[in-house]
């Protein structure tokens, strides 16, 4: 049975799972995925990279078997992504599960990419690879501090939103005014490319702190036994900038470190549990401040979904009944 949900109001629908990492959204997206006919598309600036299946926590193969998954492992990680990217892919993406009957479940943490794809996103044009090249050289000459205060000489509007050690997005501030003579927050001020044409539901996930805590520290290490100082190490082989984002990903600088020797792989572990426990609180903190949809098609879970979940059944029995009454109003039913 195929659906065309969301005709009522002329906009196909789409729903979103949200929030911190180990929070449990991708098995949540892969349960309702599987109850609603979905496909699971990623909206986490990570796995994208396919080099960075597991330190990443991608699905594994027997889980994107279940149903259709879209947009993991899709780019190099020499290949930079970014929010504009995204919000063209997902879009393919979503319009691809339209067609084939099935409904686009957004599943990430990277709250900017979702915020584009929603409400829509600055018309940057894009920045020719000689300019971006040679603002990543700038950048590892002389570091992102020092390219910061070039920066706020000749933008200072962009420079005061950005912190001078934020490497990445420092190079993105200057290689876009480089290319177009014209600071971010001068185009940030112009129109925007419009919000998505779809209607969204979102479920955000925003379990206590101390669960997500614990999910990460214990993740990690998971991730070790599963093979990720191997990945990490096949990564540093290929000899990409650090300053790219796949080689900052959560958990790559400290096992580097202890692959060429300097701290031990304990003290690695260690902060890269700190880094992505940092992180985390991050992200909860930017998806209670930031709406991706109106309060009426949000549904907050305040638990972590995993293996040892305090979710009851009840509750879930509500989430499922809130997504059926988004998908279902005034659906056609084919076939």
């Amino acid at each position: 049975m195929s659906v065309q949900a969301g005709v009522d109001d002329g906009l196909p629908r789409a729903v979103i799972v949200a929030g911190p990492t180990a929070s449990g959204k991708s098995a949540l997206a892969l349960a309702l995925a599987e109850r609603v006919g979905g496909t699971v598309i990623n909206a986490d600036s990570m796995q994208v990279y396919r080099e960075l299946r597991i330190l990443t926590a991608r699905p594994t193969p027997a889980e994107e078997a279940r149903v259709p998954h879209a947009l993991y492992g899709v780019r190099s990680a020499a290949e930079p992504a970014h929010a504009a990217w995204f919000r063209q892919a997902a879009l393919a993406a979503m319009e691809a599960a339209r067609t084939a009957g099935r409904v686009p479940i957004l599943c990430g943490g990277t709250g900017m990419w979702l915020d584009a794809l929603v409400h829509g996103i600055a018309a940057i044009p894009p920045v020719p690879p000689g300019v971006r090249a040679a603002a990543r050289a700038l950048a590892a000459a002389i570091g992102a501090p020092a390219l910061h205060a070039r920066l706020a000489e000749r933008d200072p509007a962009t420079a005061a939103r950005l912190e001078p050690g934020d490497t990445q997005r420092v190079i993105r501030a200057w290689e876009v005014l480089e290319a177009t003579g014209e600071g971010l927050a001068a185009w940030w001020r112009r129109p925007a490319v419009p919000p998505a044409p779809w209607r969204f539901a979102q479920v955000r996930l925003d379990p206590p702190r101390a669960a997500v805590r614990a999910a990460i520290d214990a993740r990690f290490v998971a991730m070790i036994e599963a093979g990720a100082l191997e990945e990490v190490r096949a990564l540093g082989a290929l000899g990409l900038d650090p300053a790219l984002p796949a080689m900052r990903a959560h958990g790559v600088p400290p096992l580097l470190a202890a692959i060429r020797g300097q701290v031990s792989l304990a003290e690695a572990i260690a902060r890269g549990q700190a880094m992505v426990r940092q992180y985390a609180k991050r992200q909860a903190t930017w998806f209670r401040h930031h709406a991706l949809a109106p309060p009426q098609r949000t549904f907050t879970i305040h638990a972590r979904i995993g293996a040892h979940t305090q979710f009851s059944e009840e509750r879930m029995a509500d989430l499922f009944s809130f997504i059926d009454d988004f998908l279902l109003t005034r659906r056609i039913m084919a076939g």
